[in-house]
């Protein structure tokens, strides 16, 4: 038994130690770090959360979508939560804002000084209200269990911030534009560009490749875009149907139009001036070589298929990028 509480302990003063390690690095680090948190799809793949992506600066922690997983990736990585200012929805989709929940209690448990903001276009005070009641309950225990003190009861409970096209964010040298995607039938579904430090750096959520994503990427020095395999979710789609699953292939063959296909970010990088085009949301996330390789025919030379984990840093000292 003691040997047993002994190896417990190491392993508790372990991680510990890595999530200390990470987050002190990070607030040395000058310049926008970006990490990716969830890079799947609702169309599950071993070792992806779905969407999410952290984007830091020394003052500054956001999460754009919370999808699931995404939150316990978030802890492996050691994304310091406790810094945590705001959850940036793109739409309302439930693989962008399951793990809303987890992301809130991970950064009350870590000292966060002020209740979580989730922002996003109209509707999302109705998944907050809904949120706050649904852990109304799980709030009420944990304070009973560790105390006001350590859990003060009003940071637990989430706020909700609808936002229009513009500039959301402009405090501490850190700039936050959203900017109208195309996701239909969502009206309005929305992207947002970060910029700090001279660096710069855009995510698509999910979406066309549109005008309006053309322009906004323009001198970014990342754009992350949700990216289609078309063949490959053609391929399911006929083995489905060949197997008279006809309710799946239906949806596979709905899904066909309202994500950006490999081929038509072509378009993305012919257009704007864009430093590292990187894909996330990947439909469907690459499971073996094969499905990379299928995946790899369509992009534009020179990106990237993201995996959970990558951080790219962009340092505001110089114009490095490095991809972890």
């Amino acid at each position: 038994m003691i040997r047993k509480i002994a190896i417990i302990g190491v392993l508790v003063y372990s991680i510990a130690s890595e999530a200390q390690t990470s987050s002190s690095s990070t607030v040395s680090f000058e310049g926008i770090r970006i990490t990716m948190c969830g890079t799947s799809s609702p169309l599950p793949a071993p070792g992806r959360a779905q969407a999410c992506v952290a984007v830091e600066t020394p003052d500054h922690l956001y999460i754009v979508d919370a999808g699931s997983g995404s939150a316990a990736t978030a802890n492996l990585v050691g994304i310091p939560t406790g810094k945590l200012r705001g959850i940036l929805l793109t739409h309302f989709h439930s693989d962008h804002i399951s793990d809303i929940g987890d992301f809130n209690l991970n950064s009350w448990v870590a000292g966060r000084p002020a209740p979580l903001q989730i922002v996003g276009p109209e509707g999302v005070d109705r998944i907050v209200e809904g949120l706050n009641i649904t852990y109304e309950l799980d709030r009420a225990y944990r304070v009973a269990h560790h105390g006001a003190e350590l859990l003060n009861p009003e940071l637990g409970i989430l706020q909700s911030r609808t936002i229009n096209e513009g500039i959301i964010v402009d405090e501490d040298g850190l700039r936050i534009t959203a900017f109208e995607v195309s996701h239909p039938p969502i009206d309005p579904a929305y992207g947002y560009r970060f910029d700090y430090g001279g660096r710069s750096v855009v995510i698509s959520g999910d979406s066309l490749v549109t005008d309006k994503i053309v322009e906004i990427s323009n001198g970014a020095d990342v754009v992350l875009h949700d990216a289609m395999a078309l063949q490959l979710v053609q391929g399911a789609e006929n083995l489905a149907r060949s197997t008279g699953n006809t309710r799946l292939a239906t949806v596979l063959h709905d899904i066909q139009d309202y994500h950006a296909t490999t081929r038509d970010l072509q378009r993305l990088v012919d257009e704007a001036d864009i430093g590292q085009l990187a894909l996330y949301h990947l439909v469907p996330a690459p499971r073996n070589a094969m499905a990379v390789a299928a995946f790899n025919r369509g992009i534009p030379d020179g990106a990237i298929i993201t995996e959970d984990g990558m951080v790219i840093s962009l340092s505001s000292d110089t114009e490095d990028m490095t991809i972890e």
